[in-house]
């Protein structure tokens, strides 16, 4: 599922050509007659390529789509887990921890320090919470993107979620993917299922060619919340003192406003192919994309391992292997300046 991974992530060149650094152009420009002819043809060459490797995406997009009905069975057995209308068996549950060793002392530790407590829990009855509770939301809260995007009125509805799935466009439909959120019936709104429909492009634009790098999210599309009365999160209501300018009597106005909300997930940023976008819209649109891309490459393939934090500790060693690049990089630009800081001579 990670064959694309990165390619679709964000919007590539939005800004039409590509402009070289002014050395290169000089480079090419100085380049005799022949040799330019022979470039040209090369570049032609790379046209070509990039058409091929259009299609190459194109084949990927249809695995993507044929593997998701073989993991579907599996995805399936998952939601019927931690909705709690399956119980899996003993066989099922078995999971060898590197762990287990150090859990299992800790464990026979605590038990000897904690009889008298084990005897009064004994005496009360046992608990028995259906299925995973709140599996979803805590994977919302461990992962930072999406934590950022939770306020605190999200969280009883997002209870509510049952299960994230990736549905693939059909053949000969546009390339796309569609993310589907099925709750259970709640108090705060009548949709069995929202989806949010990203739309991608996997083909070479003719005015740049050589900005092409793969599939590209191209625009998204939310849904309708038929929200309870009273209960969209998405908007709150104020009141407004206005004073009346003739007779100088005052009245109070309430009015709805947009309100910080994840379920503004739903109702994105449009993408408007003729008209220029302001700075803050497109980061907003472009972290949309991303967030998007995150959901169908990491979280629904992988939830149990971002539920229990092991997805996270290896997204951070990712993020630390990048920064040690980073800051290797940035030594050896220092070393550089420090060089040409020695061959300076003031007298000069």
């Amino acid at each position: 599922m990670d064959a694309v991974k990165g390619k679709d992530q964000g919007m590539q060149n939005t800004g039409g050509q590509l402009d070289r650094p002014a050395h290169f152009q000089l480079m090419e420009s100085m380049l005799p007659k022949v040799v330019k002819r022979r470039v040209n043809a090369l570049k032609r060459l790379q046209v070509q390529c990039t058409n091929i490797e259009a299609k190459f995406y194109e084949e990927v997009h249809e695995l993507e789509r044929k593997y998701a009905a073989i993991y579907e069975p599996l995805l399936e057995k998952r939601r019927d887990i931690v909705t709690g209308t399956v119980e899996p068996t003993d066989q099922e549950c078995e999971w060898h921890s590197d762990r287990e060793e150090e859990e299992e002392l800790a464990a026979e530790v605590k038990k000897k320090a904690t009889i008298e407590e084990a005897k009064k829990e004994e005496a009360m009855p046992e608990e028995d919470p259906k299925g995973i509770p709140d599996f979803w939301i805590t994977i919302f809260k461990n992962v930072d993107m999406l934590n950022d995007m939770l306020q605190e009125h999200d969280e009883p509805i997002l209870k509510h979620l049952k299960d994230i799935q990736v549905k693939f466009s059909e053949p000969g439909q546009p390339m796309s993917f569609t993310l589907e959120f099925h709750f259970e019936p709640n108090g705060y709104f009548n949709n069995a299922v929202l989806t949010k429909v990203y739309k991608m492009r996997s083909e070479p634009e003719a005015s740049e060619p050589f900005s092409f790098d793969g599939p590209e999210i191209i625009d998204c599309e939310g849904c309708q919340i038929d929200w309870h009365k009273g209960k969209d999160v998405t908007v709150k209501t104020i009141k407004k003192k206005q004073k009346h300018k003739g007779r100088g009597t005052v009245r109070t106005v309430t009015k709805q406003v947009p309100n910080d909300s994840f379920f503004n997930f739903f109702n994105p940023v449009k993408a408007s192919p003729d008209e220029d976008m302001d700075e803050e819209s497109e980061f907003t649109l472009a972290t949309d994309f991303e967030i998007g891309h995150f959901f169908r490459e990491r979280i629904v393939p992988r939830a149990v391992l971002y539920f229990t934090g092991d997805a996270l500790l290896e997204d951070e060693s990712f993020d630390e292997e990048e920064l040690e690049e980073g800051d290797e990089e940035e030594q050896d630009e220092d070393c550089e300046d420090d060089e040409d800081e020695g061959d300076f001579d003031p007298k000069a």
